[in-house]
């Protein structure tokens, strides 16, 4: 257990930030508190889940946006890892050998986007685990032991604030907490980055991806996971954001055609004109 004083610090932390946006606690204030309180560049919350779509929740700066989107793109990375694993994932330099040869196409990606160092804290609260705490450094360092100890009580922090908004295996809010929760945790901190989601609800981004994702079920005639694979190597193959192509497939601007007739989708003007809109 993290001591009291440890835990009423990282809390206090939290708080002035919110005060200082005039608004309750939320995600963003736990971000923006571990970046005040760390050796880090910008930090970031997605929830995760088993066996269904991932979601970024909240980030500080448009690295640490990239670097939520990118992990749920591509399917790896300290993220993803420290989820399945239930534990830290503390990555010092993104160029060692060994983090390369792990993350063939994450560790590259990460890099490009200005990350050297990515930390990964999974939210948790004995087997409940509703997502993942990220942080990062533009240049090599370390954690030290209190460091990590601190970041562990800023996701147990993140952690309380999820399950009080009722983020569960489900994937939504419950409508008593969401949108206290949506004006927190959907925002980047500072101006909108380049592409950025234009979402101002918790469930928003979330219900895109599905919606994307319910839609290539019925054109591709396959299940959930397979249908969400599709979605995510279709992004990635161009890289796109995951989100901007699921907005693409719901406005009915990208069409996937079934499997067996084409391995690409295409956009509704390059059907065939006998072709049923």
């Amino acid at each position: 257990m993290i001591p009291g004083s440890r835990s009423a610090r990282i809390q206090a932390l939290v708080a002035e930030q919110a005060t200082l946006r005039d608004a309750r606690v939320g995600l963003l204030d736990v971000c923006t508190a571990a970046v005040t309180a760390l050796p880090v560049g910008g930090a970031g919350v997605s929830a995760m889940f088993r066996g269904r779509a991932s979601h970024p929740l909240c980030s500080t700066d448009f690295v640490s946006q990239q670097l939520e989107e990118l992990q749920l793109t591509l399917g790896e990375g300290p993220c993803v890892d420290a989820f399945v694993l239930g534990s830290s994932v503390l990555c010092t330099d993104l160029l060692a050998g060994e983090l390369q040869r792990h993350w063939m196409v994450f560790a590259d990606a990460a890099l490009e986007a200005g990350a050297r160092a990515v930390f990964a804290f999974p939210l948790q609260i004995g087997a409940i685990s509703p997502g993942v705490l990220d942080l990062y450094s533009s240049s090599s360092v370390e954690l030290d032991a209190d460091e990590v100890a601190d970041a562990m009580a800023f996701a147990d922090i993140a952690t309380l604030l999820l399950l009080d908004a009722g983020i569960s295996e489900t994937g939504l809010p419950s409508d008593t907490a969401a949108s206290d929760t949506a004006a927190s945790s959907t925002e980047v901190a500072g101006a909108d980055p380049p592409d950025a989601a234009p979402f101002d609800d918790l469930g928003g981004y979330r219900a895109e991806i599905d919606q994307a994702t319910g839609i290539l079920m019925v054109q591709l005639g396959v299940g959930v996971e397979e249908a969400f694979i599709r979605l995510r190597a279709y992004a990635y193959a161009r890289a796109t954001r995951i989100s901007v192509v699921a907005a693409d497939v719901v406005a009915h601007r990208l069409r996937f055609p079934p499997v067996t007739t084409a391995s690409d989708p295409q956009p509704p003007d390059a059907r065939p004109p006998d072709e049923e809109p």
